[in-house]
């Protein structure tokens, strides 16, 4: 794995703290709880880790095997960033910001995976699927992450 993927999501959207994360990535989310999860209800989708708002980190897919979060995308002319990145998604939406526990969690997973595998970059959703994906979106910071940024390609 050589590239980082920072996701948004939230379920349904704008709404945080529930469980239906956990059941779209466990394939468990029920499309009748909600008239937005009938629209998603045939997505197969994973992610390596989902911080929630609080800091907490879930892991839902080894780093070792593919996790199906990047779709259609490409990364400096390498097309299928599932093949060769790691997923994590933050609670969150592009219209509010995200929490420090979220940032504190974030840099310590990503300082975490530096030290298990040759990462070359650490992107958004929106760097490897532009026009197609918006997040982790405007609300972001990224200058928040400057401290993992002695890489070449760090933080975008």
């Amino acid at each position: 794995m050589s590239l980082i993927v920072v996701h948004a999501i939230s379920l349904p959207p704008g709404a945080f703290g529930g469980e239906e994360i956990v059941r779209l990535f466990s394939n468990r989310l029920d499309p009748s709880a909600h008239p937005y999860f009938a629209q998603i209800s045939g997505l197969r989708v994973s992610a390596h880790f989902l911080l929630r708002r609080d800091g907490e980190l879930i892991q839902f897919v080894s780093c070792e095997q593919r996790a199906w979060h990047a779709g259609l995308s490409s990364w400096n002319g390498r097309q299928r960033c599932n093949d060769f990145s790691l997923g994590i998604e933050l609670e969150g939406c592009d219209e509010l910001p995200f929490e420090t526990a979220q940032y504190d969690a974030l840099l310590a997973l990503i300082r975490s995976l530096r030290r298990a595998y040759p990462i070359e970059a650490v992107v958004g959703h929106s760097d490897i699927s532009p026009g197609r994906k918006t997040d982790p979106g405007p609300c972001f910071d990224w200058r928040r992450l400057a401290s993992i940024g002695d890489f070449p390609g760090a933080c975008r």
